[in-house]
């Protein structure tokens, strides 16, 4: 029988845990140990194991026979796979929401470009692009649709993160701003395919790892 508030300390866990992944605090590979995560949640293991199964479904963690739980590892491979379902999942909320989409929405998702084009670091980019996307999907009213996108996001920051942790590149969205554009207009099939096209968009970085190597870094910037 589960403990009471085990959910909620279990989300707690993994919301934090889920944090340290995507912005690289804890790396590709790294175990993740129940008894030590246990110890400073002030939690029993019941919670740390739901949190390590919310991590999976995410995509953030792996568990592996006799090696116990790892942050789990990703290549161009799993950055394609990832684009290639949100923009499927993403262009069929969109459609799904565009009816009721008013001008206040399309009003508060150009504040968030706005403040994306402004951003100064990969973290406040991350939000300020997120917020648009739940701003222009939400209202397809399709819960299970929307938190699969979610968890999308969550491992397409972590890709980003990896890549861009430092050296953050300003830059103009002028998808979201096509994006809009055509929604205020009521086109909402071009609307769809900039986004489609929009998050299939993968960048490439050279990253310097901790012993002096490069390596290429992949990432969805959209």
């Amino acid at each position: 029988m589960t403990a009471p508030n085990a959910d909620t300390i279990a989300n707690r866990i993994s919301r934090i845990l889920a944090d340290r992944i995507v912005t690289g605090q804890l790396e590709p590979g790294a175990k993740l140990r129940q008894d030590h995560i246990a110890e400073e949640f002030g939690a029993s293991h019941v919670p740390v194991r739901e949190a390590f199964r919310k991590l999976e479904a995410q995509g953030l963690a792996v568990s592996e026979p006799r090696r116990g739980v790892r942050v789990a590892s990703f290549d161009l491979r799993e950055v394609r796979e990832v684009a290639l379902m949100r923009a499927e999942l993403e262009g069929l909320a969109l459609r799904q929401a565009a009816q009721h989409l008013t001008s206040s929405i399309l009003e508060q998702a150009e504040e968030a470009t706005v403040a994306g084009d402004n951003s100064r670091d990969v973290r406040s980019w991350k939000e300020a692009n997120r917020r648009f996307h739940r701003l222009i999907l939400t209202p397809c009213g399709m819960p299970r649709l929307l938190a699969a996108i979610d968890d999308l996001h969550a491992v397409s920051a972590r890709f980003l993160f990896s890549a861009w942790r430092s050296d953050w590149e300003v830059r103009t969205d002028h998808d979201h701003r096509a994006i809009l554009g055509f929604l205020r207009q009521g086109n909402v099939d071009n609307a769809v395919a900039v986004l489609e096209r929009h998050v299939q968009w993968i960048g490439q970085k050279p990253v310097r790892s901790a012993t002096g190597s490069t390596r290429d870094a992949f990432a969805i910037v959209g």
